[in-house]
């Protein structure tokens, strides 16, 4: 006699059963293997992602310390910037002193012609300085237990425009 499958399981036969409980022992194992590899994924996950926040750590120290670093030389920029500044006005205002107390020098020189001299005019003629006398006075703000005395003067020095 035929057992239709469709009719009451608990007229199966022995050997269905069995491989009923065999099915349902299988289906148990792959859901457990299924959970497993979730499992075993999301600790490979969480791995990578502790990983990650680690080197996300390291790096937002590197840029902590590295903004550090830029704000500490910012801020001697400005000081050298300042400094600077300050070091180019005082040599603009000294080139510029200077070339307001430089006297005319003479155009004199060995090989003019006619032996006569010519007195320069502006403030070296004015002042009565020899007309021979090509000495450039430099006045530089210093006390006078400051200011170097020498024999023989200095050249000219000429001022860059800036």
């Amino acid at each position: 006699m035929a057992v239709d499958e469709h009719d009451n399981p608990s007229e199966s036969t022995p050997r269905e059963a069995e491989l009923q409980r065999q099915l349902d022992g299988l289906q148990s194992q792959v859901t457990d293997l299924h959970k497993a590899r979730e499992a075993t994924n999301n600790l490979l996950l969480s791995s990578v992602v502790q990983c990650l926040e680690e080197k996300l750590d390291e790096h937002s120290k590197q840029l902590d310390q590295s903004a550090e670093k830029l704000t500490q030389l910012e801020s001697e920029n400005l000081v050298l910037r300042d400094k600077n500044q300050a070091l180019n006005m005082a040599s603009n205002k000294k080139c510029r002193f200077r070339t307001q107390v430089r006297s005319i020098l003479s155009l004199d020189t060995p090989n003019t012609a006619g032996g006569t001299a010519q007195q320069p005019s502006g403030e070296a003629g004015a002042s009565g300085e020899k007309a021979g006398d090509t000495r450039v006075h430099e006045i530089i703000s210093t006390t006078p237990s400051q200011t170097p005395r020498r024999k023989h003067p200095k050249e000219p020095r000429h001022c860059s425009p800036h």
